[in-house]
């Protein structure tokens, strides 16, 4: 009987459907604009009609328990092609890490010559030119992150360590050094005060500053903040200002580079911000003893730290040599730098076991590995280089 009543009621919303079409077939007389609408309504509810008797039967059969319904194979099959389809576009719109695919670099001269390098997804190549180089390959006793390294006894002009010192690398705000001695040596007043414009502004890497376009600092400060803090912005408008402008202070800085016999530098800025600044640690040895002459330069490059005023505002600024720091280093003169083509560089004269010492650390990897590199040269100089300094100290270009 449960199932009669049930058939019934299908029966009954089935018969509605057939009702509703047959009354819009009928009114398609009077009102043929209306027609379409009424009868596509009255087919929808026909059929939903149709799909609640369905619906009915189905349950009725649960209920009576005479056989299970079968699986719907044709949705599962739409739904694991469906999940199939997302995934693939998934895995295709992800995008991969970048890889880099860098063609092995040569050295012709002892100049480091960059191919190009190719690149897929937008990843841009980080690998320095030394690292392109296979510069890292270089073994040393000291097992130094650093792919370029040089320590000279600054009196005798003993070479105590090196590997691949004649090697020409990108050298960063170490090209500071030579700023300030281009500087110093036209006579210019440090009291001049000189002001941050936008030419000063980073285009080359976008960095940043605490310089503000529109800051006005002393020349002297200027030339602090450069060799100190290895302030860009600073360095920058010391050359603009330089009688001639930038380009004839680029020019100074080749030319004196030149007469200390600095064959394989080149300079373009005054920054260290372009990679086309470039130098090998032999070079850069020579420069370090010609800025060691500069009393001035020895004492703003090893300056702790310093407060400076900038219009109403006091800026505080620290070395970016840690050393400076540490009590275990006596250093007469430093100098930093960082670019990812250049790697961590470091240059220092520091006395060392009773020796003035110059040392020279380019292109090292890893944030805190030019100042672990230097830890391990002032350990070696200080407890191991008497008894092993003839076996220890490879050929030039080793």
């Amino acid at each position: 009987m449960r199932v009669l009543r049930l058939l019934k009621g299908g029966l009954v919303l089935a018969g509605v459907g057939w009702a509703l079409v047959a009354g819009a077939q009928s009114a398609s007389a009077e009102n043929p604009q209306s027609n379409a609408r009424k009868s596509e309504k009255a087919q929808q509810v026909t059929s939903s009609a149709q799909g609640s008797s369905r619906a009915t039967t189905a349950k009725s059969q649960g209920a009576k328990g005479p056989q299970q319904a079968k699986p719907n194979s044709g949705l599962q099959a739409r739904s694991a092609n469906t999940a199939q389809r997302a995934a693939q576009t998934s895995g295709s719109s992800k995008k991969k890490p970048g890889s880099v695919a860098v063609r092995r670099s040569t050295s012709a001269g002892n100049v480091v010559q960059a191919r190009s390098v190719s690149r897929t997804d937008g990843g841009l190549a980080r690998a320095s030119f030394g690292q392109r180089a296979g510069l890292h390959d270089t073994a040393d006793p000291l097992d130094l992150k650093s792919s370029v390294a040089l320590v000279i006894d600054q009196d005798t002009q003993q070479v105590l360590f090196s590997k691949n010192p004649d090697a020409v690398l990108p050298i960063a705000s170490i090209t500071k050094l030579m700023t300030a001695m281009v500087v110093l040596e036209a006579g210019q007043s440090l009291d001049e005060q000189l002001s941050i414009t936008q030419d000063d502004v980073d285009t080359e890497k976008g960095s940043g500053s605490r310089l503000r376009v529109g800051s006005t600092l002393s020349r002297g400060d200027m030339l602090h903040l450069a060799l100190m803090a290895s302030e860009n912005r600073a360095a920058n408008a010391l050359g603009r200002h330089y009688p001639g402008g930038l380009k004839v202070f680029v020019d100074a800085m080749n030319r004196k580079a030149l007469s200390l016999g600095m064959t394989n530098t080149r300079y373009v800025e005054p920054t260290g911000l372009s990679s086309a600044n470039q130098s090998s640690a032999h070079d850069l040895s020579v420069l370090v003893r010609a800025a060691s002459e500069h009393q001035l330069i020895r004492e703003l490059s090893t300056t702790a730290d310093a407060s400076v005023n900038v219009g109403s505002r006091s800026l505080q600024f620290r070395n970016t040599n840690g050393l400076i720091r540490n009590p275990s280093w006596e250093i007469g003169l430093q100098k930093t730098g960082y670019i990812s083509e250049a790697g961590r560089c470091v240059v220092m004269q520091a006395q060392l076991a009773g020796r003035k010492l110059i040392m020279v650390l380019l292109d090292s990897a890893g944030r805190y590995s030019r100042i672990g590199d230097a830890e391990r040269l002032r350990h070696w100089i200080t407890h191991s280089l008497p008894a092993a300094q003839a076996a220890t100290s490879p050929a030039a270009g080793g």
